[in-house]
């Protein structure tokens, strides 16, 4: 049976409602067919190189055939089950996998079914460890400027107040503490002023501050910001100094994309909760843990209250957990950390001339990250667009054209991805 793209298309723009997005939808949406490796096979037969990853999780590109026979053998046997009261093989496996690959001392694992939603868990063991220390007034968090964790309320109150995507709902959400964000620069030598000012926030409140907030090393979706893993040591050690927790958000980092495993490891640090999603089953289910170490765990249970009272419906989800493990096997089978130094490599010859580029304020490289700052904010649509006609896919925001391929992406296609959004870039800007 053929299928009747134009009709489903219509629907979709008239009643489907897509992230970020007004309804019904005034952008062009793209239907997609197929895919396969880093290749996304359109509505029309047109072939895209996929520089997403869908949005950082496919980190070994699409249907790839470890992952595929590991989810048909789940399906078979156990597709779900509730975790209430019951347990099964996936999951034990899985966080047994978490707890020996995360920083030492994180041997405590809580699963769910989003990125947002781990962290609210974080959030809420932070809040519930300090009311089991009689402290409840430690209830507020501390983060950076430029920072994102997520699209749910706990989560949009640690997300930049000014500039990010959840600023109309300030007046609603709890407030928190907001230091400036890390000097920019993984490599640069830094004067130390940003985490001087981290340290007089914490200091002045830290008898209300239960947790710092922190993306390791890279700030996502708040910039696509790299700094310096001394900025994260040192944020480490006030965080003990001045006795409040740390939550390390590795939605986006974990799982290779830097060069390390985890960006925590860059600043050989082990935080007191860790939360991990999107590549966690190789972008091929919904599926995140929040990790937490012995103090908390044994904190919060033994308090007045003893539970964690949480419990996603879907948590721990047998095909979800199956697909995890075939996905972190298949990684760490895989010369993971030669493809990332492999693309990095290719990323800043490709990308670095971009700076002598009118209209171009900055490119930056790091791990499979490959990013370009525009001087404006609005063409990103534009280049889009042009993007797709070089063959490329790509999903800009603000100023920021970025990509994160598959690890895997073979060279002749990570060639043309570059090719594709060097030329949709310079295209555009040309007509400015």
């Amino acid at each position: 049976m053929q299928t009747n793209w134009p009709e489903l298309l219509q629907f979709d723009q008239q009643h489907i409602w897509h992230p970020y997005a007004k309804m019904p939808s005034l952008a062009t949406i793209i239907g997609v067919q197929k895919t396969e490796g880093s290749i996304i096979t359109l509505a029309n037969n047109q072939t895209l190189i996929d520089g997403m990853s869908s949005w950082w999780a496919c980190i070994h590109g699409y249907n790839h055939p470890v992952i595929k026979q590991a989810m048909h053998a789940q399906i078979e046997q156990m597709p779900h089950i509730m975790f209430g009261g019951l347990t099964h093989q996936p999951a034990i496996e899985l966080a047994q996998r978490l707890v020996k690959l995360t920083p030492n001392g994180l041997d405590k694992v809580f699963f769910s079914d989003s990125g947002s939603v781990a962290m609210e868990v974080a959030i809420k063991m932070a809040l519930q460890y300090w009311i089991s220390l009689n402290k409840p007034q430690k209830k507020h968090l501390l983060t950076v400027r430029n920072g994102y964790h997520g699209d749910t309320f706990a989560t949009m109150a640690v997300c930049d107040p000014d500039n990010g995507m959840h600023a109309m709902f300030n007046n609603t959400l709890t407030q928190h503490y907001f230091a400036p964000a890390p000097q920019m620069g993984f490599d640069k030598a830094s004067d130390n002023q940003d985490i001087k000012a981290f340290e007089a926030l914490l200091s002045q409140h830290h008898q209300t501050i239960a947790a710092v907030a922190i993306e390791p090393i890279v700030q996502g979706a708040g910039g696509m910001r790299f700094y310096r893993p001394d900025y994260l040591t040192q944020l480490n050690q006030l965080c003990q100094k001045y006795n409040v927790l740390l939550i390390a958000d590795e939605i986006a980092t974990g799982f290779g994309r830097t060069g390390r495993l985890f960006a925590c490891e860059w600043a050989n640090i082990t935080p007191d909760i860790l939360c991990l999603g999107k590549a966690l089953t190789g972008g091929n289910l919904t599926l995140a843990a929040t990790l937490a170490t012995t103090n908390v765990s044994q904190t919060i249970s033994q308090g007045s209250s003893g539970l964690l009272m949480h419990g996603p419906t879907f948590m721990a989800n047998p095909l979800a957990c199956a697909t995890a493990v075939a996905s972190i096997d298949l990684l760490l089978s895989s010369p993971w950390k030669q493809n990332i130094q492999r693309i990095e490599k290719h990323l800043i010859h490709a990308l670095q001339p971009l700076n002598d580029q009118p209209g171009i304020k900055e490119s930056r490289v790091l791990g499979a990250i490959g990013v370009i700052e525009l001087e404006q904010a609005d063409l990103g649509e534009e280049i889009q667009k042009v993007a797709v006609q070089e063959g490329v896919w790509l999903r800009p925001f603000g100023k920021l054209i970025y990509t994160m391929p598959a690890y895997n992406i073979p060279q002749t296609q990570l060639q043309q991805l570059t090719d594709g959004m060097v030329s949709a870039i310079k295209t555009v800007l040309s007509l400015k």
